[in-house]
């Protein structure tokens, strides 16, 4: 109901960040900083993100480029799904 009056007033606008180029800009900025907290998992986790998910400082360029190339909602997303992998992670580590 809400998207069908959304489309009612905004015919004609297309939203950019949805199109394959940016969804793959997105893809590529999540996966390097993906990359970066687990080649940086020894370091002291000291930034917080949202959904409580900490990281190095040594990740924070990447995480910004992730925050800048994806829809907030994805990145919401990708924080909670980490978040839940990362406290996983550490569960077992501690056991």
């Amino acid at each position: 109901m809400a998207t069908e009056a959304y489309a009612a007033r905004n015919p004609d606008e297309i939203h950019t960040d949805v199109l394959s180029s940016s969804r793959q800009a997105c893809y590529k900025a999540r996966d390097a900083f993906y990359a970066c907290l687990e080649k940086e998992s020894d370091k002291k986790q000291t930034e917080i993100a949202s959904k409580g998910l900490l990281y190095p400082a040594e990740c924070k360029a990447s995480r910004e480029e992730f925050v800048n190339h994806c829809r907030a909602s994805w990145v919401k997303s990708s924080f909670s799904s980490l978040n839940l992998h990362f406290t996983f992670l550490r569960f077992l580590d501690h056991n």
